[in-house]
């Protein structure tokens, strides 16, 4: 006779249409035979999946079910649980909000478990969550097995310790996995990781030297070192990072492209990761895309009140191209997203194509580019003309091809937004006749260019007035008297003096006088002084002004912006 489990797991199956009634019959005579479960039955037999199987019997639970094997914890929240309590009960913490602790179960429905762990720990609230034994225990070995700090778990791996391999080249494929797979190195990439996205780095650079590894975070577009593993963890660490984003641990001698996808805490953390073979072996670039972080107001992205109001004024347009301009990492993505979410609605429909698709939006559908598959950005254009678009979003003009088909999406009732990497909105309008647009299709399609860079922001808790040099007032050409302020330096900023980063801008109009000077090919100096005219700032003077309001620093805005 079922029990009243076995029937609940029996309707959620039928339910979801993943067995027939059949197969429940032919597993439950099975069942006499075996002695095992039905859900083990049925996993034997073939009718449903490992997969399948989990996420059945969390909601035959009633609870969620959460892959250990993509969990990022943070190493601080594994101590609220003593390894013995953990062992104990077949728990592992997650995250912690307010006096709720979030913990993976191997049976939710444990509540004497969930008791303890209320009362010894002293915690309001237990929030359990379901995985399976077999990833709950790897998951203790991981981050019990070893403690302490990245110098602590690297000092545990010390030469002799563990075999580790000093070099990828000529060694078996299958003993660099088995060397990957050991605790002590899950934990050390696991928390180099997870210290990156609780100190918001963009990017975790592992950079193998001659005599040492050395690890960089991206933090507010500037690179820090924070650790030093040593030689011999060289390959080991490389390889581990490679078998996550689903790489060939076994190529070394050409760049790849990977991808991985972990939880950490109630977030998403998208990791794009890219190989380069060098002299001393492969550097690894790790870009975190976290969606938590995302700005995606306009009013949020540092614009001044004329820029805004001008701005958002073009997006709204019906055809015509709007630019972003930058180099990499100036923020020009961040723009566009905010821009599309801005004009985003059920009423129109929003089409894009990019390389590589960094954040999913609602109601839009994106595409990333495939050139060995023929999909590069003109194909994607010219495919999405079919598609009745009201917007288009390209991810940059690289080329003629893509610039005309461009130009003929907005002269045939389409707005399309792209980005163009030159250095300041003047320059676009010279570079897009260098590559063979004419000169009347430009005036006539280009609706305006935005320029931009990122600032780093003044730390609001160590911020502090100053008087800067002679020297740098007359650099900018700042005449007037006002408060100078920087950051001292602090725990929160990690000595920086700068949290986080704001948009410098500089907004080029298509005026009727304009448009003349570029049917005359006239040179970017031509088309900058005239738009200066008629009351476009340029991205210093942007940047001035937001040293005037105590936002970021003359050194910061001397650093990423051009004397003209």
């Amino acid at each position: 006779m079922a029990t009243k489990r076995e029937d609940v797991i029996t309707n959620i199956l039928l339910k979801k249409g993943l067995v027939t009634q059949g197969q429940i019959d032919r597993a439950r005579d099975e069942m006499k035979k075996t002695g095992l479960g039905l859900e083990k039955t049925l996993e034997r037999m073939g009718f449903i999946t490992e997969g399948d199987l989990v996420n059945i019997l969390a909601e035959s639970m009633g609870v969620l079910y959460v892959n250990m094997e993509d969990y990022l914890i943070d190493p601080e929240v594994a101590k609220l649980i003593p390894e013995e309590m953990a062992r104990k009960h077949r728990v592992i913490p997650l995250f912690k909000i307010g006096d709720t602790l979030t913990v993976a179960m191997a049976n939710p429905k444990d509540i004497i478990a969930i008791d303890d762990l209320r009362m010894r720990g002293k915690f309001g609230q237990i929030e359990p969550v379901f995985s399976t034994e077999k990833q709950i225990a790897k998951a203790i070995e991981q981050y019990y097995g070893v403690t302490g700090s990245v110098e602590d778990i690297m000092n545990s791996m010390g030469p002799g310790k563990i075999p580790f391999t000093a070099t990828t080249e000529d060694v078996d494929a299958r003993l660099l996995t088995r060397e990957a797979e050991q605790a002590p190195i899950v934990k050390l990439v696991n928390m180099i990781i997870t210290q990156a996205v609780k100190e918001k780095a963009s990017d975790i650079h592992v950079e193998p030297e001659e005599d040492k590894v050395r690890v960089r975070y991206r933090i507010d577009g500037i690179l820090h070192e924070v650790s030093t593993p040593p030689k011999h963890l060289q390959s080991v660490l490389i390889s581990r990072i490679k078998i996550l984003s689903k790489m060939d641990i076994a190529e070394s001698r050409k760049p790849q492209d990977g991808r991985m996808l972990m939880r950490m805490e109630n977030k998403k953390i998208d990791l794009r990761v890219s190989s380069f073979p060098t002299i001393h072996g492969e550097n690894i670039v790790m870009r975190i895309l976290d969606k938590s972080s995302l700005v995606l107001g306009l009013k949020d992205l540092g614009f001044g009140e004329r820029e805004f109001k001008e701005f958002d004024k073009l997006i709204r347009l019906p055809y015509g191209i709007m630019l972003v301009t930058g180099p990499t990492g100036s923020g020009k993505t961040t723009t566009l997203y905010s821009a599309l979410s801005t004009i985003n609605s059920l009423e129109i429909n929003v089409i894009t194509v990019e390389d590589p698709v960094e954040y999913e939006l609602p109601l839009i559908r994106q595409t990333q580019i495939n050139p060995k598959a023929g999909l590069t950005f003109a194909a994607g254009m010219r495919a999405i003309l079919r598609q009745d678009p009201d917007v288009i979003m390209v991810g940059e003009i690289r080329d003629k091809e893509t610039a005309e088909t461009a130009v003929q999406a907005s002269l045939t009732g389409h707005l399309v937004l792209s980005t163009l990497h030159t250095n300041d909105a003047s320059s676009s309008l010279p570079r897009l006749i260098d590559m063979g647009i004419e000169p009347f299709l430009l005036s006539t399609s280009i609706i305006g260019i935005l320029a931009q860079r990122l600032v780093r922001v003044i730390c609001k808790e160590c911020k502090q007035k100053y008087t800067p040099p002679d020297e740098l007032s007359k650099e900018l050409r700042i005449k007037e008297k006002f408060d100078f302020y920087k950051g001292k330096g602090c725990s929160l900023c990690k000595g920086s003096g700068y949290s986080g980063r704001l948009g410098i801008y500089e907004l080029l109009l298509m005026s009727e006088e304009v448009k003349k000077l570029i049917i005359a090919r006239a040179s970017t100096d031509q088309i900058r002084e005239l738009a200066r005219k008629e009351g476009m700032r340029i991205l210093r003077e942007d940047g001035i002004d937001k040293v005037k309001k105590g936002i970021t620093t003359i050194e910061e805005v001397l650093r990423v912006t051009e004397a003209v």
